[in-house]
């Protein structure tokens, strides 16, 4: 059984959802005297993000306030689903960069146009030394991991900026958006974006004992039955928060590159989900904002910011929250640039 939290930090912010911690760490917070009031516990129970609600409360409203500033764009008005496409594109596009899978954005456009022929997405991973073009190693540089077609990447890229597009609700819906479980989302979109570069019987299934091939820059991850009992935990804490939409998504991304439950494509699956949960959740309902820019321009910082918030510090995981806020307000005016070129039809 997951362990309950009760801790809480020098700054009074309640680090009341383990999922930043390893299993040690959670247990050294229990072994704490609770310094709150009768009925303390019950609340966290029942949303554990509670305490971060506060101390996130300027980031939060910073992103939100860019976002609402977005929404108003002349471009959404008659043509917002060119905008969101045009945008789908770009977030592809970096989210491929992050994982070493850097091809020109003209690529991109040929690829989602039909110009350039998609890989089947059933088909065997092709091998990296075929003389196809590009490759990128899993791990980033390290001697043993292999490498896989960065087009393969890149596809799988822009296949999980489809997905996102069939999840998210239309801009100026009524109707909120429902969305799977998410250990049931988190599974199919790792089946979209690994398609093609991934082994078949390792799409979509959290690893146990196989280490994971990607990410290293943040240091070992978990196995075993760790894997399983982190993601439930995450979800179980995803279904009960009322906490605003900014911090579900930054907590999703960063608990599934910290955990990296399958086996490769982590960076893929976690930029995704917090895409669908940034605009199903409100915070971008135009579905356009750009973050995965900001990211693929400082990769370091960001993998830094993750490695940070992976410690399980208060002041580094607050630190996380308040760089994702940045990068939503950053990833705004990115789409704003976009909406631009598309009322002036002048996209390059």
């Amino acid at each position: 059984m997951p362990p309950r939290f009760r801790e809480r930090s020098a700054h009074g912010v309640a680090v009341c959802w383990g999922v930043v911690a390893s299993w040690a760490s959670w247990r050294a917070l229990l072994r704490r005297p609770r310094t709150r009031a009768r009925g303390y516990r019950r609340r966290v129970t029942q949303d554990a993000l509670t305490g971060w609600v506060e101390v996130t409360a300027d980031a939060v409203e910073r992103a939100r306030a860019a976002c609402d500033e977005l929404r108003w764009h002349e471009a959404y008005r008659r043509r917002w689903r060119e905008v969101r496409a045009e945008a789908g594109l770009r977030a592809a596009h970096a989210s491929a960069a992050l994982e070493g899978a850097r091809l020109p954005l003209d690529l991109v456009r040929s690829l989602a146009t039909g110009t350039t022929s998609w890989p089947a997405a059933g088909a065997a991973p092709r091998p990296a030394d075929d003389g196809a073009g590009p490759t990128v190693a899993r791990g980033g540089s390290a001697a043993g991991v292999p490498a896989v077609d960065a087009e393969a990447v890149l596809v799988g890229a822009l296949r999980g900026a489809s997905l996102v597009e069939s999840l998210v609700p239309d801009l100026g819906s009524q109707q909120r958006a429902a969305l799977p479980p998410l250990p049931q989302l988190l599974a199919r979109a790792h089946t979209v974006v690994g398609a093609g570069w991934l082994p078949v019987d390792a799409l979509g299934r959290l690893r146990t004992d196989e280490p994971a091939l990607d990410q290293r820059g943040l240091g070992p991850a978990p196995t075993g039955r760790e894997v399983a009992a982190r993601i439930d935990l995450l979800a179980r804490t995803v279904a009960t928060t009322n906490a605003p939409a900014l911090v579900v998504a930054a907590l999703v991304h960063a608990e599934v590159l910290a955990v990296r439950p399958f086996v490769a494509g982590n960076g893929l699956v976690a930029r995704l989900v917090a895409r669908v949960l940034a605009t199903s959740g409100g915070l971008d309902p135009t579905g356009s904002v750009l973050p995965e820019l900001t990211w693929a321009d400082a990769p370091q910082p960001y993998v830094a910011g993750v490695a940070g918030y992976s410690t399980g510090e208060p002041e580094r995981v607050a630190a996380w929250f308040t760089s994702y806020a940045s990068a939503v307000v950053a990833g705004a005016a990115a789409a704003r640039t976009v909406a631009d070129a598309v009322l002036a039809g002048s996209l390059s």
